[in-house]
């Protein structure tokens, strides 16, 4: 009995370096593996959404695609099973950021297998294709490959806060302009509604302007205009937060990194050699993103 424990514990240990540990030559052959499997499950997904278009002369072309897409779901899966045998902390994985996304791309195709008439059925073609579009998601796996993704991912969390006020701030701005511009215009020329009226202010504030709403009163087009000169004054205060704290990851990493011989710091997070002495730098061992 203990032998077999040990035998799986081994396994488990082995599964894990694989597939969360990628500075070994095994763990990068696993990961480019997976990077180009998301990559083709997607374009496979948007050529499937033409298929019949792209290839008249194939009657069964669907059906071919629907082989495809079980070949992929069937890898994903043992993939998402594997992570989760594997992982130190079982419940962690499954309910972290990846781990919903992993969950999300192999759910739609055992939910219409579960239940197929959902795909006969009128009343749910919204649900049927929100589904099948979740598969979409598994272009987000590739985030779990690229190491610079952890500096944005850690300077959104860190800004969240400010963003959120930001964000609040702008929120009220639209209801403003928007409630305004519902009084102004008497609920005539598409603004028949504070919920147009929004919609209509938030394409004016993020100067997309799509046309469909315009103002026909003076005073009207003059809330217009302000509503545009200030979207142009507060579009880049997000970008400004962002570049900030984005801006202190990057010395953080680079304070990270010191020569073991001359212990000069203040390298690249990519640097291999030490730009005082020389000597070949330790790799960076720090995980980016949790995986």
């Amino acid at each position: 009995m203990s032998q077999d424990y040990r035998y799986f514990a081994s396994a488990r240990r082995r599964c894990y370096a694989l597939l969360f540990e990628h500075r070994t030559r095994s763990g990068r052959r696993m990961e480019t593996f997976w990077i180009v499997i998301s990559l083709l499950s997607v374009l496979f997904l948007f050529i499937e959404s033409s298929a019949t278009d792209l290839f008249p002369t194939i009657p069964d072309i669907l059906y071919r695609f629907g082989t495809i897409e079980v070949a992929f779901t069937v890898l994903f899966t043992v993939e998402y099973v594997l992570r989760v045998i594997s992982s130190p902390r079982k419940v962690h994985y499954p309910l972290s950021f990846f781990g919903f996304i992993d969950l999300c791309t192999i759910l739609p195709m055992y939910i219409l297998w579960l239940i197929p008439s959902l795909s006969v059925s009128p009343d749910l073609v919204v649900l049927v294709r929100l589904l099948r579009v979740l598969r979409v998601l598994r272009v987000l796996k590739l985030l779990r490959y690229m190491s610079d993704a952890g500096i944005l991912w850690r300077s959104l969390m860190r800004a969240r806060r400010k963003l959120g006020i930001f964000f609040g701030f702008v929120a009220i701005i639209l209801c403003l302009f928007g409630g305004l511009m519902f009084a102004v215009e008497g609920g005539k020329d598409g603004f028949t509604s504070l919920g147009a009226s929004v919609y209509w202010a938030v394409v004016t504030l993020t100067t997309v302007g799509y046309g469909d709403i315009t103002p026909h009163t003076a005073l009207g087009r003059m809330l217009a205009s302000v509503l545009i000169l200030l979207g142009y004054s507060i579009i880049a205060v997000p970008t400004g937060i962002l570049t900030a704290y984005m801006s202190q990851e990057l010395e953080k990493g680079r304070a990270a990194r010191s020569c073991q011989i001359c212990l000069h710091s203040g390298h690249e997070i990519d640097a291999k050699f030490c730009a005082h002495c020389g000597t070949v730098l330790e790799a960076d061992t720090s995980q980016p993103i949790e995986k």
